[in-house]
């Protein structure tokens, strides 16, 4: 493919050392940045037309391989029913009766529906299957759509293994682990009451890590589990949700390289309490935002969403929030070739509608993306 002169740019977001301009050459890459009356030659040209441009939205958690949908739950929590996280086994017989095409199919849609809305990079899970069968295919599925997979057996218990809880968690890091490895790149436990407990996540983790597979977890949605200490101890790239936590726990955070990703998404589809991105950003914790897409607590696919709801629920700035759906998201794959507009950089970029990417959270629910480009190829 050829160089793409992108022209009369309103605003460019970087974040990056490189230098300031209102013009940039991508292929596959970012070649230059600088004014436009300083440009190299080009093989082709796109004209910004006044808009904002700044990197691909890095959505860092999403559960995206399932079939259903658990619409007659949402109905029952907006008439007062408390999340518990117990509809996830709804998903899982589900999604266990679908054929491959059909969650495909239905996971290809959602990753399309979110590149239109600006992401470039989408992590993806498995756990709603909860068998080695099921499992591993789900990340059969996941594989195909992006490099960034996750093995999540240990989502939930499935209801035949409420009374043998320790044989599940052997088959999760036996059996179940062997036939995903090859699938995931990621290992993840969601750390919670009614979920696994600390010493559980920590064993099913250990074995991913031992598997070659690196590791993140669910922690402290619901409750002060221990997961925030325990992402900490194993060194996860991310501790995903971070509602409750201790001023140990920002600590932990603080003086660690895990990431904190918040998924305001989900607090807005339960109406539980929003983490408190002030004070970690305050504390000096590295911040993701991300959709966690799913059929249960957060069936969004949209990151300028989850950067709206963030902004004014969540005590975030414009700014931070930008960065946490961009940058943040790359740390939190451990990827520094995303989630930014640096020389170098996978060229993943957005071109908005919008003279300046604060329109994102100031415009909350209007389609900006105007163009977007993956790896520099136009996809809008």
């Amino acid at each position: 493919m050829g160089t793409l002169l992108i022209t009369n740019i309103g605003e460019l977001t970087t974040f990056a050392s490189s230098p300031a301009g209102d013009a940039m050459i991508v292929d596959d890459r970012v070649l230059w940045i600088g004014p436009a009356a300083s440009a190299p030659a080009a093989d082709e040209m796109l004209d910004a037309g006044g808009g904002a441009v700044l990197p691909g939205f890095v959505d860092s958690h999403s559960h995206i391989v399932f079939a259903g949908d658990r619409a007659a739950e949402f109905a029952a929590r907006m008439a007062g029913q408390p999340y518990t996280g117990g509809g996830i086994r709804t998903t899982v017989a589900a999604t266990r009766a679908a054929s491959d095409s059909a969650l495909a199919a239905n996971a290809s849609r959602l990753m399309r529906e979110a590149m239109l809305q600006g992401t470039t990079t989408m992590e993806v899970k498995s756990g709603y299957g909860l068998t080695v069968f099921d499992e591993a295919r789900s990340l059969r599925v996941a594989v195909d759509l992006t490099k960034e997979t996750t093995f999540l057996g240990a989502h939930v218990k499935p209801s035949d293994a409420d009374d043998d809880v320790d044989d599940y968690v052997s088959l999760v890091c036996g059996e179940m682990l062997r036939a995903c490895a090859p699938y995931a790149k990621w290992i993840d436990v969601f750390c919670e009451k009614g979920a696994f407990d600390v010493d559980e996540a920590r064993v099913i983790l250990q074995a991913g890590i031992a598997a070659g597979l690196q590791p993140r977890v669910h922690a402290n949605q619901l409750t002060h589990s221990g997961a925030v200490q325990l992402a900490v101890e194993l060194d996860c790239a991310s501790a995903d949700h971070c509602t409750f936590l201790t001023d140990q726990d920002v600590a932990a955070l603080a003086g660690s390289s895990t990431v904190a990703t918040l998924l305001p998404g989900c607090e807005f589809s339960t109406r539980s309490p929003y983490p408190d991105a002030r004070r970690l950003i305050d504390a000096g914790v590295t911040v993701a935002l991300a959709t966690d897409c799913n059929p249960g607590s957060s069936y969004t696919s949209s990151m300028p969403f989850c950067i709206a709801v963030a902004v004014r629920e969540m005590r975030m700035t414009p700014a931070e929030a930008i960065r946490a759906a961009t940058l943040g998201g790359a740390q939190a794959l451990r990827r520094n070739d995303i989630g930014h507009l640096g020389i170098g950089a996978r060229a993943d970029l957005i071109i908005l509608d919008a003279p300046s990417a604060l329109h994102l959270a100031y415009r909350p629910g209007v389609p900006l993306v105007k163009h977007l480009l993956h790896k520099g190829v136009r996809v809008s």
